[in-house]
């Protein structure tokens, strides 16, 4: 028992170290995203197969590229604009302003900002002035309207090709609410870009909010220096976003959203502490409001503050099950940690509800060592066997094949021990 008590921990130190080296999230992810190009170019394809002796030109092209698009359409990387405008299912445009996020294949992408009548326009791919969010590249939570660091832009690109935007949706992003969809598969550069109206649907169960009330109580000229400073964040103008909001915050302390960019500016300014600070000040200012609460557990989960990222968390996920789906994860992993395993065990379930697309592997890997510490070998096999069946074809992981030999013969060998779940 001391043997596999030590294995149990081994695994859940791996994974712990794993997730804090890598990303927060790790993500299965069939078919990335293309990255975007500094200048036009003609993307790599895929390969297409031919018959013996024949090469698919743009004058020569295989049957199936001759009964669907173009060749050179398919291929051509063109300009395409995208407009239209965003509404509440209660009638009117958000109280804030919102992202138009691009999503390929689960892989969420900022595209543009909606203006104070919830209107945007926009050219593809042009999002080098985005913010862009903390989460996106993990599991695609919807989180805050402006959340995340400061900076992370994926640069400019010229065009895209209609392959660029198969299995590509575009949406609108508050947390609370859930966006009507539109699909980008077979855009082409001269289509219509209106995209009509995105309408936000609230969701029932979420108590938080992404817009603090705090900031109805801004006075005229913290309000006008807020705003200011939000503008040139959104240009990624960091230093003199930062005098601004600065001086937002000295005329009206009790300004969440203003604490809030302030902390993003300071996180993106490797100031850890300071961000903490400005969090908290947030907090403080608007205990519903949503978006700080993310950013300090992620300071926290970093820093390996185990308890903080609990209470941090849960905090959260009381506030809003359903839009922080990281917040599940750090909270299963800084309970483990902290020897909570029933708590853990709930958090990590959680996730994998909302992870409808399978794509967080490592829950699997997750629960697996929870398990272990609950004695559920059986159940802890049956976890590591479906982190394995979803990892790409090609990928292996030797450890994993070994724990779960080992976890079956424990559990083969004594299936009594194992608990009913």
């Amino acid at each position: 028992m001391t043997a596999l008590s030590r294995f149990g921990v081994a695994l859940g130190v791996a994974l712990g170290i794993a997730v804090l080296v890598g990303p927060a999230l790790a993500q299965r992810q069939p078919t990335p995203a293309p990255a975007a190009p500094s200048t036009p170019t003609t993307p790599t394809t895929p390969s297409i197969p031919t018959t013996p002796g024949r090469t698919p030109s743009p004058s020569n092209p295989t049957p199936d590229q001759q009964n669907t698009t173009p060749w050179e359409n398919q291929q051509t990387a063109r300009p395409i604009f995208l407009s239209g405008k965003v509404m509440l299912d209660s009638g009117g445009p958000p109280p804030d302003s919102v992202v138009i996020q691009r999503v390929c294949n689960g892989n969420p992408r900022a595209e543009a900002y909606t203006d104070s009548k919830g209107r945007f326009s926009f050219q593809l791919g042009e999002n080098n002035n985005i913010m862009q969010d903390a989460s996106m590249g993990s599991f695609g939570g919807a989180g805050s309207s402006r959340s995340g660091n400061a900076g992370g832009s994926f640069g400019r690109n010229s065009g895209l090709t209609e392959r660029d935007l198969m299995g590509c949706e575009i949406r609108a992003v508050m947390a609370g609410y859930r966006s009507d969809m539109v699909p980008l598969s077979g855009r082409r550069y001269m289509d219509n870009p209106d995209l009509g109206t995105l309408v936000l649907h609230r969701v029932g169960n979420v108590e938080g909010v992404s817009v603090s009330a705090s900031s109805l109580k801004a006075p005229k000229d913290a309000k006008k220096a807020y705003d200011k400073g939000s503008d040139l964040l959104k240009k990624n103008k960091i230093a003199e976003a930062r005098k601004k909001i600065e001086k937002a915050v000295e005329i009206y302390p009790g300004y969440a959203v203003a604490w809030y960019d302030l902390g993003r500016i300071k996180e993106s300014l490797n100031d850890t502490d300071g961000a903490r600070d400005a969090y908290g000040k947030a907090v403080d200012a608007d205990v519903k409001y949503l978006n700080p609460y993310r950013q300090l557990a992620q300071i926290y989960f970093k820093q390996q503050k185990w308890q903080e990222t609990a209470d941090t968390t849960g905090k959260l996920l009381k506030l809003d099950p359903v839009d922080f789906p990281e917040a599940h994860y750090y909270n299963a992993i800084s309970n483990y940690y902290l020897k909570n395993f029933d708590v853990a065990e709930k958090s990590i379930r959680e996730l994998q509800k909302l992870d409808t697309e399978n794509r967080m592997t490592k829950s699997s890997k997750v629960l697996g060592a929870i398990l272990i510490e609950k004695q559920d070998y059986a159940g802890a096999a049956e976890q590591l066997k479906r982190y394995l069946s979803f990892l790409p074809a090609g990928q292996a992981d030797d450890a994993a094949k070994k724990q779960l030999a080992e976890l079956e013969q424990i559990a083969g060998v004594a299936p009594q021990a194992a608990p009913t779940q």
